[in-house]
């Protein structure tokens, strides 16, 4: 009897421990998808990046330092490679950009120029797609992370070596606007939008 009582229970526990597994599994995997969204609307973004820079540059020649700045910001994001260099490239490039288009505010034709006011909205649809994929994946990814470390799911996820998820979320420089001297309301405005997109909710 007591036998029986012990296979029934070693039984249980490994019933238990791939039921566990499998779903930490299914919720890696809905945070990884949501990911590979994500990064739908990043190729997307970087495309947008050197036209930009070359529409700026055309007016704003002097400003290398900057105009540099986010082609290699672009650039690191696009060889980015895990999920953690791809968020962190990702908002290295935001960065940059703020710092672009606070820029742009010191040049009237340039803002005036149809040709970047047209990739100025389509960055902006951009941003607002990504803002919709980014709170997706860290819902997702807070998810799997709470899975993780509650007991007793936490003891599978330790066997199975389940590892927590970086999630997308706004630096405290794109919290302060990044400062500048030229005039804020064009960057007030573009940051706006991104800090929406990035902070989680």
């Amino acid at each position: 009897m007591v036998w029986l009582i012990v296979i029934a229970v070693v039984v249980f526990i490994i019933l238990w421990i791939i039921a566990t597994q499998n779903k930490l599994v299914r919720k890696r995997m809905k945070a990884e998808n949501a990911f590979a969204d994500i990064d739908v609307h990043l190729v997307k973004r970087y495309d947008l990046i050197p036209n930009i820079v070359n529409t700026v540059k055309g007016y704003a020649k002097h400003e290398k330092e900057t105009l540099e700045g986010v082609i290699n910001a672009r650039n690191k994001a696009v060889s980015a490679g895990s999920v953690d260099d791809k968020i962190n490239a990702d908002n290295e490039v935001t960065q940059a950009i703020s710092r672009l288009f606070a820029l742009t505010e010191s040049y009237p034709e340039l803002k005036a120029n149809t040709n970047f006011l047209s990739l100025q909205e389509d960055l902006k649809n951009v941003e607002n797609e990504l803002a919709g994929a980014r709170k997706y994946y860290n819902a997702a990814a807070r998810n799997y992370n709470y899975a993780i470390v509650a007991i007793p799911d936490c003891i599978v996820a330790k066997l199975f070596h389940h590892n927590s998820m970086n999630m997308f979320s706004a630096s405290e420089e794109q919290r302060k606007n990044v400062k500048v001297d030229f005039g804020k309301r064009l960057l007030l405005k573009y940051c706006r939008v991104i800090t929406q997109n990035l902070v989680v909710m």
